[in-house]
């Protein structure tokens, strides 16, 4: 079995994702699993899983309800929604089970309908925001792939929020802005320098790829407009970008190698409630048509992780780090005591590493810097006497001498902040 990573050559960017991503041991690909499909090692799955729980808790405490739905869905489902037929050339062909065709998902907003028309809505319900870790499949071509920004498997921080008229998607629309600035910020992102919006707007002259109801496309892209002019950000127009169903903002970011992509989106849909037959009951006891907006907080995991990686180049914050503090002992003499610091750690909930190796000090530290790790514990025939470590964080910053409670103090705040280092 060949398991070379795909598309590592010669000559990339030391800080490309592809480079870190080998030199710290977050993923890999292999051709006997398939092209394009990401294999997460455990410190890479610890990364990840760090990413998806940070979205899942801020999108609740937003007002966001998670749910999970299928990754496979009977073709009649995206011929409901309309998007076999704009997709079907990067979607996976259809699985015959029992003399029906189920296809791998590309999408969650069929899926998510399909949750919502599962009992009578009222107009107090809405805005109901619907959210979800969602595995999603596309067929993406060879030429295409690019280590984790462009794959054929992926996790998508998806949601779709069910409003009860244009004003309330107006306020939704802002909103999701706010949270995608908000989690961007978190990562030490900032607007204008790491990522810009853009207004991807339809052609009402293709009207095969573009749903054809010229007024609400000047309605929607209006309001989309509006919205960005509110922020009072600079925001570029790019025709002919738009989703099949409407008009959207992308957060656009730009990788190393200077090729740009879009990493987060807010979009605007006339389409689906019609198609979907959504109703709710407003509040004088009639049915109403509410409007939909599907949007991304951070977009697919894979896609932000390499984001990341370029952006720390591989130095990750203490609360993303596979492995927070690596425990150095300078000799087998004081072994016993470094697995006593190693265990208080492990139990207080710290990701934690005891280095075993028989190798000098130097070597040791050189490991630990090489693997981006955020904080080392040197641990000597002192401070294994008065029951005290020597912290050193990356980087080489001796941050000098104390007790276990008091590092333990120092990483909790920097994990429950979120501090970048």
């Amino acid at each position: 079995m060949d398991n070379k990573p795909q598309n590592i050559e010669e000559n990339l960017d030391p800080r490309d994702h592809r480079v870190l991503g080998r030199e710290l041991d977050l993923f890999t690909f292999s051709d006997t699993v398939g092209k394009g499909l990401p294999l997460w090692t455990s410190r890479g799955a610890t990364f990840r899983r760090e990413l998806e729980r940070f979205v899942v808790d801020t999108e609740l405490s937003w007002g966001y309800q998670h749910v999970y739905t299928p990754d496979i869905a009977k073709i009649d489902l995206y011929k409901k929604s309309g998007h076999y037929p704009y997709y079907k050339d990067t979607m996976y062909a259809p699985i015959d089970v029992d003399g029906e065709e189920f296809m791998l998902r590309p999408m969650t907003c069929p899926h998510h309908f399909e949750l919502y028309l599962s009992k009578p809505r009222s107009y107090r319900e809405l805005p109901m925001r619907i959210a979800e870790m969602a595995k999603l499949y596309r067929y993406e071509l060879s030429g295409v792939l690019s280590g984790l920004t462009r794959v054929r498997s992926f996790c998508l921080a998806d949601a779709h929020i069910i409003c009860a008229d244009a004003d309330q998607a107006h306020k939704e629309i802002a909103s999701a802005l706010d949270l995608i600035d908000y989690m961007a910020g978190v990562f030490g992102l900032k607007m204008g320098e790491n990522y810009k919006y853009r207004l991807s707007l339809g052609d009402r002259e293709n009207k095969e790829k573009y749903f054809d109801d010229p007024k609400a496309w000047e309605d929607s892209e209006e309001i989309l407009r509006k919205v960005l002019k509110e922020r009072n950000v600079e925001f570029v127009e790019a025709k002919d970008e738009a989703a099949f169903y409407g008009p959207k903002i992308d957060v656009q970011m730009t990788k190393m190698n200077g090729v740009e992509e879009t990493a987060f989106t807010v979009q605007y849909d006339f389409v689906m409630p019609t198609r979907f037959d959504l109703k709710y009951i407003d509040s004088n006891g009639e049915e109403k048509r509410p409007l939909v907006v599907h949007r991304s907080s951070i977009g697919a995991i894979e896609r932000i992780a390499a984001f990341l990686l370029e952006h720390t180049n591989g130095a990750l914050p203490v609360w993303l780090s596979p492995v927070q503090v690596k425990v150095l002992p300078i000799s087998e003499k004081v072994m016993e005591y470094a697995m006593e610091v190693t265990e208080s750690l492990k139990k207080a909930g710290i990701r934690v590493e005891l280095d075993t190796d028989a190798e000098s000090l130097g070597k040791k530290i050189r490991n630990a810097e090489a693997m981006k790790i955020p904080y080392m514990l040197i641990l000597g025939e002192k401070e294994a006497e008065n029951k005290t470590v020597s912290l050193r964080a990356r980087g080489q910053k001796d941050l000098g001498v104390m007790s276990t409670d008091e590092v333990l103090v120092k990483l909790n705040r920097e994990i429950k902040e979120k501090i970048i280092i």
